[in-house]
């Protein structure tokens, strides 16, 4: 049974997410590697998403903060990388999406992104989600691979009691032992009683983190069968990265899909959502 349908958060005056929509689709590649290559992948996304009638979300990262190794590629940084997404938006027309890591990133981000994202390991950091929630843009935050979904409503009450409630809820998997993940498909239905959207990120759910010793591996087989079971319970979004050639990837090679399978893989994804979504 699907859990009661959620509010709509409205995305740059585009389109909504929630309630009975379609799923939107926030995808990009894992981190800003250089600008042709974000370009490429953005205009192919882009083609993809129109013919498939899918509201799309550009996803890149200007820094990785969070790399296994300090030798870890992390991007070409905030100023760069900001300038390169606003090409991505103002060529493109879509609506962009990043990640803060520090409370001081979040009014700057906000001047050229449509949506600030909370990563997975910062998600109970105060300060960060009541920056977030003051820029008065949505915010995706994703849940700690260390939290229950349930406490994910503490997360919640930080950001309505700073004056946000364009809130999404991105599941990503929880640890498992070491150098591992799974997801619990109950915790899609739990954080969708908060009466928000929720994503399911389905690229990161199959991390193992530190898996290669001074990089992450992942399980690149598991994204599209995991993405068909969060789309059956009833998600909003699906949140994941593409690479034309993940083996050459600077970051999240082994978890990210290949750009030139994904409209297939997309085609399917559209059969189940809309069986699930006329129930």
């Amino acid at each position: 049974m699907i859990v009661n349908e959620v509010k709509k958060i409205r995305i740059a005056d585009k389109f909504d997410i929630g309630g009975k929509e379609r799923f939107t689709l926030i995808a990009g590649p894992c981190v800003i590697e250089s600008e042709e290559m974000v370009m490429k992948i953005a205009e192919e996304l882009k083609n993809i998403c129109s013919r498939l009638s899918i509201n799309l979300i550009f996803k890149a990262s200007y820094d990785k903060a969070n790399r296994s190794s300090i030798n870890g590629f992390r991007g070409p940084g905030m100023k760069e990388g900001l300038r390169i997404l606003k090409r991505v938006k103002d060529e493109l027309g879509l609506p962009i999406i990043t990640d803060v890591h520090e409370t001081w990133h979040c009014e700057e981000v906000a001047k050229v992104v449509d949506i600030l994202q909370i990563p997975a390991f910062l998600s109970r950091q105060t300060d960060l989600l009541i920056a977030a929630a003051k820029t008065g843009l949505p915010v995706n935050i994703k849940k700690g691979q260390f939290l229950a979904p349930w406490d994910m409503k503490n997360v919640v009450k930080k950001m309505e009691d700073s004056g946000n409630s364009n809130i999404l809820l991105c599941e990503r998997g929880s640890t498992f032992g070491y150098n591992n993940m799974v997801v619990d498909m109950r915790g899609l239905l739990e954080m969708r009683k908060f009466g928000y959207p929720v994503v399911f990120d389905v690229t990161h759910a199959v991390q193992k983190p530190g898996g290669l010793g001074d990089a992450t591996s992942g399980d690149r087989e598991y994204v599209f069968p995991l993405m068909r079971a969060g789309l059956a319970i009833g998600i909003d979004a699906i949140f994941a990265e593409v690479h034309p050639n993940p083996e050459t990837a600077k970051s999240d090679g082994p978890n990210m899909l290949r750009l030139s399978e994904f409209e297939e893989i997309l085609k399917i994804a559209l059969e189940i959502d809309d069986l699930v979504k006329k129930i």
